[in-house]
């Protein structure tokens, strides 16, 4: 009976073991990469000894227990690195985030050119162009004023401009310098081939004396001298002149008394070719006022058209007369 109780209890140990293997096994597939792990040596009976159920049961509980905390603060620990790890790089993220926009900003801010830099170009610009503007008025303002004076003033002096000649007219008749004493004279030199410039001038020169006559009443006798007496001789001169104006007077001469005249009324003349006939004179350019005793009043260069012609004569004339009135 003995032996049949303890072949019982070693048949139930053993299934128990059986049990408990296949129980551990299955839990060591779930929670170790190995599962062919042995079987750990606490729940293993030592020295082949019949250990009661209870000791076995409570190794086995005490051995499975560890891994499965163990997992478990794995698993927590990992899921606080995981944790971690994201909100480290959201901070990270937000931080170069923050840093992408201080560096636009710092791009901007140090930018070459900035709206305050253009502004401030823009109105430095504008204030040298009134400056330069505002300059130039008053630099106009005083060579006006410069010339008023110098006109109001003849008692200063005059310009050595003038003086006697002896010439022949378009009719072929003598002519001095006295015969024009007692009248007022405008003078130009010229030449009768000339293509364009003489033209224009003695042409401004008719329309002025007309509208002195219309404007002032002023009776004005105009001289036409050529610089070119060698081709300009007394018909040519007469042909040229009748296409201006009725009263304009032309004269000529010998080179010699040409010479002369230009040089007393400061005229420069020169022959541009001298290969042929055909060939150009450049010459001065200017009109004389003279008074009534053959005297420069004043002289009018190519920029000025008909009516400053005639304007400024008539203001000379005034002016001269008012002068005389007052001596």
């Amino acid at each position: 009976m003995a032996t049949t109780a303890l072949s019982r209890k070693a048949n139930h140990l053993r299934h128990t073991y059986r049990c408990l293997t296949s129980r551990y096994l299955s839990h060591c597939t779930t929670t170790s990469s190995n599962p062919l792990s042995p079987l750990p040596r606490s729940v293993l009976p030592l020295g082949g000894g019949i250990q009661s159920l209870p000791q076995i049961t409570q190794r086995f509980l005490f051995s499975t227990s560890i891994p499965t905390t163990t997992t478990v603060v794995d698993s927590e620990t990992s899921k606080n690195t995981e944790e971690a790890k994201s909100d480290g790089s959201e901070k990270s993220g937000d931080s170069n985030h923050q840093d992408d926009k201080n560096n636009a900003r710092r791009t901007v801010r140090r930018g070459p050119i900035s709206w305050l830099s253009f502004l401030f170009l823009a109105a430095t610009g504008a204030g040298l162009i009134w400056y330069y503007d505002r300059m130039k008025k008053q630099r106009i303002e005083a060579i006006n004023k410069t010339s008023a004076i110098v006109k109001v003033g003849p008692s200063v002096g005059k310009p050595e401009i003038g003086g006697p000649f002896n010439l022949i007219d378009h009719d072929g008749k003598p002519v001095s310098e006295k015969d024009f004493m007692g009248k007022w004279t405008m003078i130009y030199f010229g030449f009768t081939h000339c293509p364009d410039i003489c033209p224009d001038e003695l042409q401004k020169l008719a329309a002025a004396i007309d509208k002195i006559k219309e404007k002032a009443g002023f009776d004005i006798v105009p001289v036409f001298i050529t610089v070119d007496p060698e081709r300009d001789n007394v018909e040519q001169v007469r042909e040229y002149v009748k296409e201006f104006h009725p009263k304009l007077i032309g004269l000529t001469g010998s080179l010699e008394e040409i010479k002369k005249t230009a040089r007393a009324y400061r005229i420069y003349y020169m022959k541009t070719s001298e290969e042929d006939s055909d060939y150009l004179v450049d010459h001065s350019i200017i009109t004389y006022l003279m008074d009534p005793n053959m005297e420069l009043v004043k002289f009018f260069g190519k920029n000025n058209d008909a009516d400053a012609l005639a304007d400024g004569v008539i203001k000379e004339m005034k002016q001269y007369k008012s002068i005389k009135a007052k001596a």
